[in-house]
């Protein structure tokens, strides 16, 4: 590395400390063109996002102040392929899916479960998150065996990991289907949901915006967090394994949990 391309690299890290990867040329594995065309066949990476956790996205992408582990890492994996990045939101991780599954977007950033890798080819895990429960201000609930009761009523987000488990796991609870984070916290806070369930990450996001709220201790699940892409597209899976694995080793996935203030993660390490 030159000076010159050592200089870059120290001002990109300071001024734009977003750009969570640092150093400009830290990854080795040369650019493969197919695995680029693979990947981001429109000549640009369309990565799907959903806002109000911070494994997604926090903030608006336009105001340059966005920040959320999937939004950094796919801004930085299409800087590797040098194609632009095209952040494209949604409600809710349900339609993230369904678009990667149609082909409409080309990276997500999600719990790697087996029903999902029917529909996406993922990377190596990038990192764990302890799967939970957010309690309204004034609940007597106070521990994870006191969910599954009558009149109980745990939020999920549709189509997510949450709904499919415990919908299968709780005998006397009743599991709720909210349309998206906000309206889940809307929910909880005039008394239609008694526990809202989903990764602590998003849990301890969403209890900063509900005051008194509690994200109970313990867990009842982990989520294993990767980057997938549309099937089909397997040429571009060397690139984007190798991306994750640089991107642990050199810290720059650690960098962007702290970024984006996500909490209850694990190490895959």
């Amino acid at each position: 590395m030159t000076i010159d391309t050592l200089r870059r690299c120290i001002l990109h890290v300071v001024v734009l400390s977003p750009a969570l990867l640092a150093g400009c040329a830290s990854f080795s594995t040369a650019r493969n063109p197919a695995a680029v065309q693979a990947l981001a066949p429109t000549g640009k990476l369309r990565v799907g996002l959903y806002p109000g956790t911070p494994t997604s996205i926090i903030g608006d992408p336009t105001s340059g102040n966005a920040k959320g582990v999937g939004f950094d890492l796919g801004r930085e994996l299409a800087q590797r392929a040098g194609v632009p990045f095209e952040p494209i939101l949604f409600t809710k991780n349900a339609e993230v899916l369904a678009a990667a599954k149609a082909g409409s977007v080309d990276m997500v950033f999600t719990n790697a479960t087996p029903t999902r890798r029917n529909d996406l080819d993922f990377s190596p895990a990038v990192l764990q998150v302890e799967q939970g429960y957010l309690v309204p201000a004034g609940s007597p609930i106070r521990a994870l065996d006191q969910l599954d009761r009558a009149a109980v009523r745990v939020g999920v987000s549709e189509g997510s990991t949450s709904e499919a488990t415990l919908s299968r796991e709780f005998r006397n609870a009743t599991v709720v289907r909210t349309a998206s984070l906000k309206a889940a916290i809307d929910m909880l806070a005039v008394g239609k949901l008694e526990a809202f369930a989903t990764n602590k990450a998003t849990l301890f996001e969403m209890s900063d915006e509900l005051p008194g709220s509690r994200v109970l201790d313990g867990r009842w699940g982990l989520e294993s967090f990767a980057i997938g892409i549309p099937k089909g597209r397997e040429a571009a899976l060397p690139l984007v394994s190798a991306f994750v694995g640089e991107a642990k080793a050199n810290g720059a996935v650690a960098r962007a949990v702290e970024r984006a203030g996500l909490r209850g993660t694990l190490s895959t390490d």
